[in-house]
């Protein structure tokens, strides 16, 4: 099994897994361009910011797994990798700590303007008078929007600086909002009205793309905090700098819509940059967060290794669309189940899915087949008379 890493990876990482008899290649500056061209002999690969593209993935011949190292899979071609059979994996949760630090950090410095200060001194300007005016975080109001794992761990810190925290999430009931001490907010925007400040948690998808936009700006309040440290494109870039320009938003951003690849050198939107506090998209950029999402990528390679299934799957379908199981108890011998399968295929029934136990002792199993279709009474007959199969039945 060979593994190309197109990203920097703990060394701690592809050490543990050149440990376990897996062939590693680590290129942090391969791009979503040059990966085409070198991915045909691999059978894994793992990347943090580099894209993978469709005809990275259709050039991937080898290709069986994509592993995210990291939470977010929108740099990923789902679809490409669905259509060819290719498990995609990530990391879910462990740069959550990072993530919910960066936000009070964004938090604090838009409320007290800490770049503008510092921008100010290297320059040789004292003004103390302009910027000794700031609201105050203690007794506001944040308003999260998306209650994952990093929306309940900012929720948390927010508590500890004295804030009350409203939310709304999809998932979020009045019932849970109460059990988590949250004000409960029927919609984003009844969220936005009462928030002296936001801040935004959600997944990246076509559902969510400029979820928060103009008219969610305007229900905020005039001068409130604005901060997004989940992916640009969840915000409307124009309407954001419109409500800069009429409401005096305040904002701190971690991400961009169109935002540089992780290895360019130039962010070209400067005029904005100018009027906000902004981080160059390094939410999950801690050593504490690297060496937790290093190992889960090692954990996550090392079970398909071992096994064929990779946890944190994104892209297998949830259910099987079909309720048609055949549970066939049979004898733990060589063939029987080819015998099986060969009478289903000659009666033109798909397989959706297929597990097969083995009981202790290793003499019996049980597999259970979901079908697209019934098998006739004919046909179960015709598998019952397979070699050593001990009974047939459809659930």
């Amino acid at each position: 099994m060979k593994i190309l890493i197109a990203d920097k990876l703990s060394k701690t990482a592809v050490t543990a897994l050149e440990s376990s008899g897996i062939q590693c290649l680590m290129d942090p500056e391969l791009t979503a361009d040059s990966l085409p061209d070198v991915i045909s002999p691999y059978d894994i690969l793992v990347v943090r910011s580099t894209k993978v593209t469709k005809k990275t993935i259709e050039a991937g011949k080898s290709l069986s797994l994509i592993v995210r190292a990291g939470a977010g899979v929108n740099t990923i071609d789902l679809d490409a990798a669905s259509r060819l059979g290719i498990h995609v994996a990530n990391c879910p949760g462990k740069n959550t700590a990072a993530v919910a630090e960066l936000v009070m950090g964004l938090l604090i410095a838009a409320d007290r303007r800490i770049a503008d200060c510092t921008a100010d001194l290297r320059a040789g300007v004292w003004n103390k008078k302009l910027y000794g005016k700031a609201a105050g975080l203690k007794g506001r109001t944040l308003a999260i929007i998306g209650l994952g794992a990093i929306g309940q761990a900012v929720a948390v810190r927010a508590g500890a600086f004295g804030m009350n925290v409203a939310a709304w999430s999809r998932s979020l009931t009045p019932e849970r909002a109460e059990e988590l001490g949250m004000i409960y907010c029927k919609t984003p925007l009844e969220a936005a009205g009462m928030a002296d400040a936001v801040t935004v948690h959600l997944a990246a998808s076509a559902a969510t793309k400029h979820f928060i936009n103009i008219e969610f700006f305007n229900a905020m309040k005039d001068s409130a905090i604005f901060i997004n440290t989940s992916r640009g494109e969840i915000v409307d870039t124009a309407a954001l700098k419109k409500a800069v320009d009429t409401k005096g938003l305040k904002v701190g951003l971690d991400v961009y819509e169109n935002e540089p690849a992780a290895t360019s050198k130039e962010f070209t939107d400067t005029e904005f940059a100018a009027v906000i506090t902004g981080t160059h998209h390094i939410g999950a950029s801690t050593n504490q967060a690297s060496e937790a999402i290093a190992e889960e990528t090692v954990r996550v390679i090392r079970e398909y290794h071992d096994s064929g299934t990779p946890p944190n799957t994104v892209n297998l379908r949830d259910k099987s669309d079909t309720d048609i199981s055949l549970v066939v108890r049979h004898f733990n011998h060589v063939g029987i189940l080819a015998g099986v399968l060969d009478e289903l295929r000659t009666a033109g029934i798909n397989i959706e899915e297929m597990q097969n136990s083995i009981f202790e002792g290793g003499k019996a199993a049980v597999c259970t087949i979901k079908l697209d279709n019934t098998p006739t009474d004919e046909l179960l007959s015709k598998i019952a008379a397979v070699n050593d199969i001990i009974n047939v039945s459809l659930k």
